[in-house]
């Protein structure tokens, strides 16, 4: 199956509340779907954390990356700075299909720059959440709860949004998510 496009490849936007397992869905739906590009983000965090493959930077370096206007699209949230790279633009322009994890208050500014924006909005049960959190061992107690709290936030309107519940069997979820990203059904 191949997932490009002469018309420019789509921009898959990954996103669901922490925990809900957006890194191993991503990791399974490129594993299933080769021709699929897995972005890679830039973050203000420490590189042990682990969790998704990103590059880590300082606050400086990230802030010295927006001057130089290295990244597509670029945000804060949970007091970290993330970014994607410019070069996103690349993959795109030769008609690949991205696969990025991204964070849903910067889905308005992403639609205004790749027009060929799908939303991979990825669900679970707060129970679920919950377990996934604690189990991650990356944040506090209260961070863990500031996180849940968030979880129901909405998506902006007018997006083209396909929705993935992520509550069983992981590999459920890849095969029903690879489905549902196949070009004639998106």
């Amino acid at each position: 199956m191949t997932l490009t496009s002469k018309t420019g490849g789509r921009l898959i936007a990954v996103v669901g509340p922490s925990g809900v397992g957006k890194d191993s869905v991503m990791a399974g739906l490129q594993s299933v779907m080769p021709d699929l590009h897995l972005g890679r983000r830039i973050i203000t965090r420490a590189p042990e954390l682990g969790g998704e493959d990103y590059d880590a930077v300082s606050e400086l370096q990230f802030d010295a990356l927006v001057k130089d206007g290295a990244f597509a699209v670029f945000w804060r949230a949970h007091g970290l700075h993330y970014g994607i790279p410019i070069t996103i633009k690349y993959q795109l322009g030769k008609g690949t299909d991205c696969l990025v994890n991204f964070s849903r208050k910067a889905l308005a500014q992403a639609a205004e720059i790749f027009p060929r924006l799908v939303v991979l909005n990825i669900t679970a049960k707060p129970e679920t959440l919950a377990h996934r959190l604690a189990a991650r061992a990356r944040e506090t107690e209260e961070e863990i709860s500031k996180r849940l709290a968030q979880a129901d936030k909405p998506l902006p309107t007018g997006l083209k949004v396909i929705n993935l519940a992520n509550d069983g069997p992981l590999s459920q979820t890849i095969a029903r998510g690879a489905a549902l990203l196949q070009p004639a059904s998106v």
